[in-house]
């Protein structure tokens, strides 16, 4: 079992990402933008497995809030999967150098977005052997 921090302003795709991680047996625990995310991070011992992060949300986007995560050499380990409405190749791109793993766009099916997050996890976990 992992523990995911989803990240996202609308609480009906919070809840949505949040029940199929449970039903794979994962725990699970939200922010509401990229802010809260980093303030979740600082608070949270032991680190989340792995984080969920929107792109556009208010106070701090996504991308920004990514940036700050790969800068903490705490969190620099957690595997982050960006799960956004915005698909062009610059947004693509743009999370890509901000340091995400991958990159899932909304609508998504939801199997296929617990199966992302976990794949995520296996490598982060495989890279720390």
């Amino acid at each position: 079992m992992a523990t995911v921090l989803v990240v996202d302003d609308t609480p009906s795709i919070r809840f949505l990402i949040r029940t199929n991680l449970e039903l794979a047996g994962h725990r699970v625990i939200e922010a509401f933008d990229g802010q809260d995310s980093l303030d979740m991070l600082a608070a949270c011992d032991p680190l989340p497995d792995a984080v969920t992060m929107d792109m556009m949300m208010p106070r701090m986007d996504g991308v920004t809030a990514v940036e700050r995560i790969r800068a903490d050499e705490r969190c620099r380990e957690l595997g982050i999967v960006m799960v956004t409405t915005q698909g062009q190749q610059y947004d693509v791109a743009r999370a890509g150098r901000a340091g995400v793993d991958a990159y899932v766009t909304k609508p998504f099916h939801p199997d296929a977005l617990v199966a992302t997050i976990e794949r995520v996890i296996a490598d982060r976990q495989a890279e720390r052997r």
